[in-house]
């Protein structure tokens, strides 16, 4: 299979070692859990604070989780998409089936079979994340609000469902609310991104929400910041931080090792939310992003509120 030259070195040489082509004999299991943590560990910004307050027991399986979520990423972003990502990602949904049928081949898999059968983890989450890579091929764009929640509904809410599947705690209440915070940070992650996605052809921002707010797409073409532009990030904020809402009832429906996690997640996309607010909702001209101090006091407050919370029991 030939390498698509947008795709980078880095990734280019990963899928050559472990791509369709399958030259290679699956590894051992503890081989393939160094291998999810490695990838984990180097992939993933937040994970130094994700590994500190997460339990010993589950780390390994968050890093097998977060491998196959991002290898399923790279697939449909770094192999040129179009045809030739839809490809790549037909042949991980089956690698995922071939696991669940106690045939794992690649490394992500042979480790991720442990995790799925220590859990009973349903393929569905899996599934859904990779109809939402698929989706990303051929949609760049979304008419109306509804269809940008069926988008997180296979692109964020799977991620939350597979933690709670790890600690333990799925059922229906806890998935609705974790479904709540998930599509919530999605939302945040487009509103922060608007500069960002369109440069590679992607709006996120609902077709009837610009047209409400008179927002045209001329303006949009231009990337104006206009007063109706700001109106319409204000709308899409303020609903955006009533889903946080909704969702964050899950904290304390949570196994107590996890509540601080599941608030430090919430609460960073709330202040992402507030970092648009700062900037009069022009993310145009700049990005709104949290620096380390600021991450560090959302850290600081989520333990603080956590053990508060312990005295007073």
């Amino acid at each position: 299979m030939a390498i698509m030259p947008s795709m980078s070195n880095a990734f280019a040489a990963e899928l050559s070692r472990f791509g369709p082509q399958r030259t290679y004999a699956p590894p051992s299991r503890a081989d393939a859990q160094v291998y999810c943590s490695r990838l984990a560990r180097t992939h993933y910004e937040n994970f130094t604070v994700a590994s500190a307050l997460l339990p010993r027991r589950l780390l390994r399986h968050f890093h097998t989780v977060y491998a196959y979520c991002r290898w399923a990423d790279d697939l449909a972003d770094e192999a040129g998409g179009g045809a030739q990502a839809s490809s790549l990602l037909r042949w991980w949904r089956e690698e995922l089936f071939d696991c669940y049928r106690g045939r794992p081949h690649h490394p992500v898999f042979v480790a991720l079979q442990d995790t799925i059968y220590r859990f009973n983890i349903p393929p569905q989450p899996f599934l859904d994340l990779l109809s939402a890579f698929e989706q990303d091929q051929h949609v760049t764009r979304y008419d109306t609000f509804a269809q940008l929640l069926g988008y997180c509904r296979c692109s964020a809410n799977p991620v939350g469902r597979l933690v709670l599947y790890l600690c333990q705690a799925f059922d229906d209440e806890r998935a609705a609310l974790s479904d709540h915070i998930c599509t919530a940070l999605q939302l945040a992650n487009f509103w922060q991104d608007v500069a960002r996605d369109f440069a590679i052809g992607r709006v996120y921002l609902p077709r009837e929400d610009r047209e409400r707010f008179g927002y045209s797409d001329e303006d949009l073409a231009a990337r104006r910041f206009t007063p109706a532009f700001a109106e319409l990030m204000r709308f899409e904020v303020e609903r955006t931080r009533e889903l946080f809402s909704r969702g964050l009832p899950l904290v304390e429906r949570m196994p107590q090792a996890m509540q601080v996690d599941i608030e430090l997640f919430a609460q960073g996309g709330l202040a992402v939310l507030r970092k648009i607010e700062q900037q009069g909702y022009n993310v145009w001209a700049r990005r709104p992003t949290l620096g380390q101090w600021e991450k560090g006091m959302l850290l600081a407050g989520a333990l603080w509120r956590r053990l508060r919370r312990k005295v007073t029991w």
